[in-house]
C-alpha cells in the first residue's frame, strides 16, 4: 500500500538505526527525545523501538495522551452531570473507564446513568433531536486534532436551533505544554518527536519558538516503524552535528508548514484560550480552550449549575510523573499488578494512546 509499506521496510529501519548508532557512539552523555503524541507512544512500543536505539538514546513518553492529561476535577464534573435525570452525557469510549475522584464513567453508567459511546461528534446532535425533552452534554476532550470537530458540531448545531446540545470542553493544545516541560527543572529533553497528527492540523509554525528559545530541535513524525526511525536520526544529527537547533517536518506526506488554515480558522471562530489544569503539569497558561460568549449557549459549564465533589487523587498513582518523562511505568509499584487495562487505577492504563497501556500491551 502506497505511503504505508514504504515505512514499513524492516531493512531499511535496520540499516538507518545502525547509522544512527554510529553517529552516537562516541557521544559523551545520554541522548533524551521525547514523543508528545500517544500514538507515537503505541508506534514505539509495537515496533519495539527502544530496546533497537543504542543505551545512551532514550526515548521517553511525554502528555500526548488528551484523555491521560485530562485531570479528575473535569471527569468529576462529568460524573455529576450523568447523575442528573434530565442529562445524557456523550463520550468517546476511551473516557469510560478514567476513574475520578471516586467514581467513574462506566461505574456510573452500570448505575444507571444514560451515557452514550459515539464515534463522531456529530452523532450527538442526533441523539439531541431523538430527545428534545433532555440536555446533551457531550465530553469535549482532545487536542488540536479533534477541536475543529466540535467546533463544526457546535455550528452545526447553531444552524440547526438545536437548543439541549452542550458541550464540555476540555480541549487542550500542545505547543504550551511542550514549554512547560522545558521549564521544569526534573525534565531532560533534548529535542522533541512532535505529534504528526496535531500538525497536520496546525502546522510547524507553532513549535518555532522552542529551537529559538531554547536551542532544543523538533522534527514532526508519522507513525510507522521508519517514519519514526528517519525522525530520530533527524533529530541525532542536529544534537550531535551540532547543527543550529530547528523544526524539521519528516512527516511530509501529510504536514505542510502552515497546517490546515481553515480548520485553524474554525477553531478561533468557536473556542479561544484560556489557563488549563494538566494532569501531571498542572495549570499552563493559555494552554486550553474554552466556547466564545457566540457561543456560550452550547457551553455545558455556563448553562447547568451542578454540585462537584471535592477531587482527590490517587497517591500510589505516578501517572503524572509519567506524562512528564521523569518516570517510566516500571517504576509504579502498581503497574501490571493493581494497576491493569481491566482494572485501571491511572488514567495512562486506560486510554489505548495511554504509555502505561502500551507498555503494558507490548511488555516493555
Amino acid at each position: 500500500m502506497k505511503y504505508i509499506d514504504e515505512f514499513r521496510n524492516p531493512e531499511l529501519t535496520k540499516k538507518l538505526i545502525a547509522k544512527i548508532s554510529g553517529m552516537v557512539s562516541d557521544y559523551k552523555k545520554d541522548i533524551k527525545l521525547m514523543e508528545v503524541c500517544g500514538t507515537h507512544t503505541v508506534a514505539i512500543s509495537r515496533a519495539g523501538l527502544r530496546k533497537l536505539f543504542p543505551p545512551n538514546l532514550k526515548l521517553l513518553s511525554g502528555p500526548g495522551c488528551p484523555v491521560c492529561v485530562t485531570p479528575n476535577n473535569y471527569l468529576d464534573r462529568a460524573i455529576a452531570y450523568c447523575r442528573k435525570n434530565d442529562v445524557i452525557v456523550i463520550t468517546f469510549g476511551d473516557m469510560m473507564k478514567v476513574p475520578g475522584s471516586t467514581s467513574s464513567l462506566e461505574k456510573e453508567k452500570s448505575r444507571g446513568a444514560d451515557i452514550r459511546v459515539i464515534y463522531s461528534p456529530i452523532d450527538a446532535l442526533k441523539i439531541a433531536n431523538d430527545n428534545p425533552k433532555k440536555k446533551i452534554i457531550f465530553l469535549g476532550v482532545g487536542f488540536e486534532t479533534t477541536s475543529p470537530t466540535i467546533a463544526a458540531t457546535i455550528k452545526t448545531a447553531e444552524a440547526g436551533n438545536i437548543k439541549n446540545f452542550l458541550v464540555q470542553s476540555g480541549h487542550k493544545v500542545i505547543p504550551p505544554a511542550m514549554e512547560t516541560l522545558l521549564a521544569d527543572k526534573e525534565v531532560k529533553v533534548d529535542g522533541f518527536i512532535c505529534p504528526g497528527h496535531v500538525s497536520t492540523i496546525i502546522g510547524s509554525i507553532p513549535y518555532e519558538f522552542i529551537p529559538k528559545k531554547y536551542n532544543i530541535p523538533c522534527v514532526i513524525v508519522g507513525f510507522e516503524p521508519l517514519d519514526v526511525v528517519e525522525g530520530v536520526y533527524m533529530l541525532v544529527k542536529q544534537i550531535v552535528e551540532g547543527e543550529k537547533a530547528s523544526v524539521q517536518v519528516q512527516y511530509t506526506r501529510s504536514v505542510k508548514r502552515e497546517g490546515n488554515p481553515k480548520a485553524v480558522v474554525l477553531m478561533g471562530e468557536v473556542f479561544e484560550r484560556e489557563n488549563s489544569n494538566w494532569r501531571g503539569l498542572g495549570m499552563i497558561s493559555q494552554s486550553g480552550l474554552k466556547i466564545r460568549k457566540e457561543f456560550s449557549a452550547f457551553d455545558a459549564v455556563k448553562n447547568i449549575e451542578v454540585k462537584v465533589e471535592p477531587t482527590k487523587e490517587n497517591r500510589q498513582c505516578i501517572c503524572g510523573e509519567v506524562l512528564r518523562g521523569v518516570k517510566s511505568p516500571l517504576q509504579c509499584k502498581l503497574f501490571g499488578k493493581m494497576c491493569t487495562p481491566e482494572n485501571p487505577i491511572g488514567a495512562c492504563m486506560v486510554s489505548s494512546e495511554g504509555t502505561c497501556a502500551a507498555y503494558y500491551k507490548y511488555g516493555e
